[in-house]
């Protein structure tokens, strides 16, 4: 009897203990809690903190609801019809006021990532890339992405708005990892790069080429214009001594017979016949 009764004891605690535990839900930070009542999703969602629930009847599944990322590989044509691999990222969250309606009307986090979010992604890329060059895509990488994460933004916006799930999920940003391209488009890029290189290195000689060229010129030209200057300036001081002089010599008749008794080496000329020998004047020269 007594061990009946500490049996029938203990299992009365330990149903006690299990409908306690059973009784109450905690949902963690970045969390929510959607609740279950006899399989029926309930519309009220569970923030975080401890929760109340009625046992047995009651069944509360936790959703994620922070800042997440998928990423996709996604496959498609450039507008040159070159085969063009891109890895994206994508940054999203849930609403937690819709999750209750999402898990009825898509499912798990993990569903809506998998029949919204990827597929969003796969579509948009196959549509954007098609657009663009496959060298347009590397030089319009932001255009790019910009394209892409609208396109991607109204792709599952029309999804939602046809579940009346409008603002369940947001796209908060994308990044454009890689593109990868065929090995024939790799080389042809590379030897593109290497003739624009090549190119340029002889352009900027033969503009170092040209330079050098014109500073020689521009000496030869400075040299030039200095001996023309000196010349000039010589020239106009030789013009300047002759008027000075020639002024000097009218203005002083006298030392016009002083330039000549400079310059008489004292032999007499010669003449024949009668002609008088001339001689100087030497008057008013003492």
């Amino acid at each position: 009897m007594t061990v009946t009764k500490s049996i029938l004891t203990a299992t009365v605690v330990l149903i006690f203990l299990y409908l306690a535990a059973s009784s109450f839900v905690v949902v963690d930070a970045g969390y929510v809690g959607v609740v279950k009542r006899l399989g029926a999703v309930q519309p009220e969602f569970l923030p975080e903190g401890f929760h109340f629930k009625a046992p047995f009847v009651d069944v509360v599944q936790k959703f994620d609801v922070r800042l997440s990322k998928a990423e996709s590989d996604a496959g498609a044509s450039s507008k040159d019809l070159q085969m063009v691999r891109t890895k994206i990222a994508v940054q999203y969250s849930m609403n937690a006021a819709l999750m209750p309606m999402t898990l009825q009307r898509i499912g798990t986090r993990l569903v809506v990532e998998k029949t919204l979010v990827d597929p969003a992604i796969m579509e948009s890329v196959k549509a954007i890339t098609a657009l663009y060059t496959a060298e347009q895509l590397i030089t319009k990488r932001d255009e790019v992405k910009n394209r892409i994460q609208a396109q991607i933004d109204s792709f599952l916006n029309e999804t939602l708005r046809e579940k009346e799930l409008i603002g369940s999920l947001t796209i908060a940003n994308i990044a454009i990892t890689d593109f990868d391209f065929s090995a024939e488009f790799n080389r042809a890029i590379e030897e593109k790069v290497r003739a624009e290189q090549e190119a340029l290195k002889a352009k900027n000689e033969k503009l170092k080429r040209v330079t050098q060229a014109e500073a020689a010129a521009a000496e030869k030209t400075l040299a030039a214009d200095a001996m023309a200057y000196e010349i000039e300036v010589q020239s106009k001081a030789r013009a300047d001594a002759i008027e000075r002089e020639a002024k000097a010599l009218k203005d002083n008749p006298q030392l016009i017979q002083l330039r000549i008794a400079e310059k008489w080496n004292g032999v007499l000329p010669r003449f024949t016949g009668s002609e008088a020998i001339p001689l100087l004047s030497i008057e008013g020269m003492n």
